[in-house]
C-alpha cells in the first residue's frame, strides 16, 4: 500500500527580507513528497509540468525514492510559475506574478500502479480537479488529506464545500479557517467546518504552532523558535508532508497517533523555512530529523503537580 500525492510541481521567485531568488524548483506536491520521504518510502507523485523542467529536479525526488511515473510532461508547454514578496513580518506576503501555464488545463492521470494508495494527500490545487482524482481511484483510501487556501474559497466555494464532505483531513491557516466559517474564535470556526464534512482539522498558525481538532478534543503543538527564517513559502506544505508520511509509515489514523504526526510535520515545516525553496529539506539525514522532533519533544513536555 502507498502514498498517493496530488498538486503543483512548479517553478517560485521569492523576495524576502533576507534576499531573493531568480527562478527555483517549488510547489506543493513538491516539498510534500520530498517531507514526507523522510519517513515513509512509496510515494507515488500526480502532477504536470512542462517541458522546461529541470530534468535534474525530477532526479532530486526520484532520489527521495519518489515515483515520478504519473508527472505528466507537456512538451511545448511551460511549467506552472508563481512569484511573490514576503513583508518583514514573514507571515504575510504579495503575489507579484502568477502563470498557471500547464495547470490550466491538468487532466489528473492515475495510473494502474497508484490504485493501491492507502494513504492520499490532496495538495493545494482547484477543487474541481481534487474531486477528479477521487473519482477516478478505484477504492477509497484509508485516509483523505486535503490541503486548500483562500483563492479557492472566494472562486470556488461550491466546490469546494462538497469536497469537504469526501475528506477525513482539512488543513488550512487561521485567516483561511475564519474566511471559511464567518467566525472569528478559531474554536467555534473548527466547530462549523468539521461539521462540513471532514473528521478531523488543522489549522496551521505559522511561527504560532498548529492546532488539531477533533470532536470537542484540541490539541496544540508550538512552532520551534528558530534564530533565521528565510522563506515561508513551503512550509505548510512540507508541514503536511510530515504529517501524511508519518501516518502512511505508522498507519494508524487515531487521534492520539495524528497528535504525533502533527509534531513530525511541525519539524519537517522548521526545516523548510531554513532555506529558499526546496534546498533544505531535499538534503538532510535521519539524525538530523530525530534530534528536531526531539526538540518539538522537549519543548511540550513537562511534569507538573497540582496543589490541592
Amino acid at each position: 500500500m502507498s502514498l498517493l500525492v496530488i498538486g503543483t510541481v512548479a517553478f517560485d521567485a521569492i523576495e524576502t527580507p533576507f534576499g531573493k531568488t531568480d527562478k527555483i524548483v517549488g510547489g506543493a506536491a513538491t516539498f510534500i513528497s520530498l517531507a514526507a520521504s523522510y519517513f515513509t518510502s512509496k510515494i507515488n507523485l500526480v502532477s504536470v509540468v512542462g517541458d522546461d523542467f529541470p530534468q535534474e529536479a525530477i532526479a532530486m525526488l526520484q532520489k527521495r525514492k519518489v515515483n515520478t511515473d504519473g508527472l505528466q510532461i507537456k512538451q511545448g508547454e511551460k511549467t506552472f510559475f508563481w512569484s511573490g514578496k514576503y513583508h518583514n513580518d514573514m507571515n504575510s506576503r504579495d503575489t507579484l506574478d502568477t502563470q498557471l501555464n500547464v495547470l490550466a488545463t491538468f487532466d489528473p492521470t492515475i495510473p494502474a500502479e497508484y490504485q493501491d494508495c492507502e494513504f492520499l494527500m490532496l495538495g493545494n490545487l482547484a477543487p474541481s480537479v481534487q474531486h477528479q482524482v477521487l473519482d477516478r481511484l478505484a477504492n477509497r483510501p484509508k485516509l483523505v488529506v486535503l490541503d486548500t487556501m483562500n483563492f479557492w474559497m472566494d472562486i470556488a466555494l461550491d466546490e469546494l464545500t462538497s469536497l469537504l464532505k469526501r475528506v477525513d483531513v482539512l488543513t488550512i491557516n487561521d485567516e483561511e479557517a475564519r474566511q471559511l466559517s464567518g467566525e472569528y474564535s478559531l474554536v467555534k470556526a473548527s466547530q462549523k467546518i468539521l461539521a462540513m464534512g471532514p473528521k478531523y482539522l488543522i489549522i496551521k498558525k505559522g511561527e504560532h504552532g498548529a492546532l488539531l481538532f477533533y470532536n470537542d478534543q484540541v490539541f496544540f503543538a508550538p512552532a520551534l523558535p528558530l534564530e533565521e527564517v528565510f522563506d515561508p513559502t513551503g512550509a505548510g506544505d512540507s508541514f503536511a508532508g510530515g504529517f501524511i508520511g508519518y501516518i502512511a509509515e505508522t498507519k494508524d489514523i487515531s487521534f492520539d497517533n495524528m497528535k504525533r504526526a502533527v509534531i513530525f510535520g511541525s519539524a519537517m515545516a522548521s526545516f523548510s523555512v531554513e532555506k529558499f525553496g526546496t534546498e533544505r529539506i531535499q538534503n538532510l539525514n535521519s539524525v538530523e530529523v530525530d534530534e528536531r522532533v526531539q526538540q518539538f519533544i522537549d519543548l511540550v513536555q513537562f511534569d507538573i503537580s497540582l496543589v490541592g
